[in-house]
């Protein structure tokens, strides 16, 4: 699994982002460019903003002992798998203003470094070591980046 804390990650991540567009097509799935980057930020809304609520303590644990792991390792996710419902990004978004808002959270989850994330609690998962905050994010990223084609 590639280090998204590293700039050489960081940057060729942001190279791959940048070769979408408004218009490009996903190989597989229902969503468009612009949706597929908002679901993208919403991983790193999670750690930056408000915006999304703690689940409760059951539906933590249960996340944490059926969900996390799926998450977490370094096996690149299936497609077309469930999506968590603060992930499903239904309505039209801003192609330009979502790309924007995505590429910012990286540069700022590199600028923090990985020393920041290790041991850091996440909102679904409770605290995670750093290699673990890596795949999630970076797994991620690759899966939807590779579903566009890019």
């Amino acid at each position: 699994m590639k280090n998204i804390f590293l700039p050489e990650t960081t940057a060729e991540t942001i190279a791959r982002i940048d070769q979408l567009n408004a218009d490009s097509k996903p190989v597989w799935g229902k969503m468009n460019a612009a949706q597929m980057l908002a679901h993208c930020a919403v991983a790193y809304e999670m750690v930056y903003t408000d915006k999304h609520k703690a689940p409760n303590g059951l539906v933590k644990f249960m996340l944490k002992a059926f969900v996390k792991k799926g998450v977490v390792n370094d096996v690149p996710f299936k497609r077309n798998l469930r999506t968590a419902p603060q992930f499903i990004i239904a309505d039209e978004r801003d192609f330009e203003a979502e790309k924007k808002a995505l590429i910012d959270y990286i540069k700022k989850t590199e600028a923090l470094g990985a020393d920041h994330f290790d041991g850091k609690e996440n909102l679904s998962f409770g605290k995670m070591p750093l290699d673990e905050w890596n795949n999630m994010f970076y797994k991620h990223l690759d899966h939807h980046l590779t579903q566009f084609g890019v």
